[in-house]
This record gives structure tokens, C-alpha cells and sequence, in this order.
């Protein structure tokens, strides 16, 4: 038996708004868009590095509000360079706690994305 990596839906509620914030802003690239019918909700995945993600307008799968933890190696890195695409909606600054180092982003539908970088024990 092997677990893969789990692959996390997020509720967005507006196609533009989702692009702009997690490909033009977060770096992730569009892998593919899934519609039953035009004019019907969106379902699409997104990929950066190793982290997978599923954007979905549908209704019953996902709560907004949801938070993601994802781990990741240089956060200063990550910081600097979001910082640097001057997206309005978002400044997100870095917090050093006990189990590492944080910095948090929240897309625009409430669903929030923690990134830590592991402190080493």
C-alpha cells in the first residue's frame, strides 16, 4: 500500500479573481479547466513545484474558509518574491514561531494558504 499526496479542492466563487490570485500572484501554472457544458461552473487544477491544488466553483465541494498548511524550503525567498508582483490585496510578511517559520496569504473567497518553512529538531 502507498499514500500520495493529498490534493486540496478550494471553493473559489469568481474564474478572473482565482487566476489573478493564485497564477498571477502565488506562480502556479493552469494544468487543465473541466466544465460539464459552457456556461456550467469551472474545475481546474493548478500546479507549482510539487504542490497540486483543485480550483472549484461547484457547490458542495468545498467550504469556503478553508486553510491549507504547506511546507515549503526558504520562505524569505517565497516572501520576496510575491512581495515583488505588488499585488494589491496581499502584503504577506513572515512570523517565526516554536515549529518554524510562517507566512500566511488568504485568496480572495476566505480560504487561507499557510506556508512554513520547518524549524530543524
Amino acid at each position: 500500500m502507498h499514500l500520495s499526496h493529498a490534493i486540496p479542492i478550494i471553493r473559489i466563487f469568481s474564474e478572473a479573481k482565482a487566476k489573478e490570485f493564485y497564477l498571477d500572484f502565488l506562480g502556479f501554472t493552469l494544468d487543465w479547466e473541466h466544465r460539464f457544458e459552457e456556461n456550467f461552473p469551472l474545475y481546474a487544477q493548478i500546479k507549482r513545484d510539487d504542490l497540486t491544488i483543485h480550483l472549484s466553483e461547484h457547490h458542495g465541494d468545498a467550504t469556503p474558509g478553508s486553510t491549507m498548511f504547506v511546507p515549503v524550503r526558504d520562505i524569505d525567498a517565497l516572501q520576496r518574491e510575491l512581495l515583488a508582483r505588488n499585488y494589491a490585496y496581499a502584503k504577506p510578511g513572515v512570523e517565526d514561531f516554536p515549529w518554524g517559520r510562517n507566512m500566511e496569504v488568504a485568496d480572495p473567497f476566505g480560504n487561507r494558504i499557510r506556508f512554513c518553512e520547518l524549524s530543524k529538531q
